[in-house]
This record gives structure tokens, C-alpha cells and sequence, in this order.
């Protein structure tokens, strides 16, 4: 076989990943999802940010990274000990790894820090679902 040949093979394996990537998200937001941008190592340059499909299952927030060969979750946000502690608009060298009108959330949780940014009316969803705990269960500050 040929450099041509090579060359082929791995255009045809190229275009085999990058459809079973979009098929991947777009099964995921059809089955609920949303756009979210997250990070977990927060610094002040604007890094780190990941972008990803969420999802809502029962008491957890899933989130499925974009470039992922998992096919699990790459983090599932617990209800019980997430908190919002602030909200602020994203900074320029940030908007470019975000969803088109995202606000960024700092959070706390059991697991630690971690920042995420999603559209306004993902953003409402996510608040309803944080407020919005079983009978008998502490409400974290969500807004």
C-alpha cells in the first residue's frame, strides 16, 4: 500500500470519529441537554474552560464533554452541597469557549470549586433544578 493509501485510511478513520463525535452530542440535546461550558481549575486567565452537553438526572447534573471518548459522564454534579456563590458575565479572552450569551456561575460543591457558564434560558433551567429539592430537603442559595 501506498502513501496515498495511508493517507486515505486515515481521512476515512478522521471523518468516522468526527461523525460518531456529532452523533454523540446530537443524541445527547436531543434526549434534554444543554450547552454548558465548565471548568474545574479556576484561575484569572480565562482557561480551562471545556465545552460540553448537560444533563438532568433526577437529583444529579451530568456533563458530557464535547471531545470525549467516555461514554459515561465526565462529571455528575450532585444537588445535595452544590451551591452558587457568584454569577458574573464572562470575560473576553473566556467568551470564545462558551455558549453564545452564557453567564458564568462560581459554584461550591462537595467535590470542590468548579465554574460554569451556560446560556440565559439553559441558566434558568439549571436555577429551577437547584431550587427546586425534594420536600424535607435543605434549598441551596441558588440565585
Amino acid at each position: 500500500m501506498g502513501i496515498t493509501g495511508w493517507v486515505g485510511l486515515i481521512l476515512i478513520a478522521l471523518a468516522i470519529t468526527l461523525a460518531i463525535y456529532a452523533a454523540r452530542r446530537f443524541r445527547l440535546l436531543r434526549e434534554g441537554g444543554v450547552h454548558v461550558a465548565l471548568r474545574h481549575r479556576i484561575d484569572d486567565t480565562g482557561r480551562g474552560w471545556q465545552l460540553g452537553v448537560g444533563r438532568y438526572r433526577g437529583d444529579e447534573f451530568v456533563w458530557y464533554r464535547v471531545l470525549s471518548f467516555r461514554s459515561g459522564p465526565d462529571w455528575i454534579i450532585q444537588r445535595a452541597g452544590f451551591e452558587v456563590a457568584d454569577r458574573r458575565e464572562p470575560s473576553a479572552p473566556e467568551s470564545y469557549a462558551m455558549p453564545a450569551d452564557a453567564i458564568v456561575l462560581h459554584c461550591q460543591s462537595t467535590v470542590g470549586e468548579l465554574e460554569i457558564a451556560m446560556g440565559t434560558e439553559a441558566l434558568t433551567g439549571f436555577l429551577s433544578w437547584l431550587e427546586s429539592a425534594p420536600p424535607g430537603r435543605a434549598v441551596p442559595w441558588a440565585s
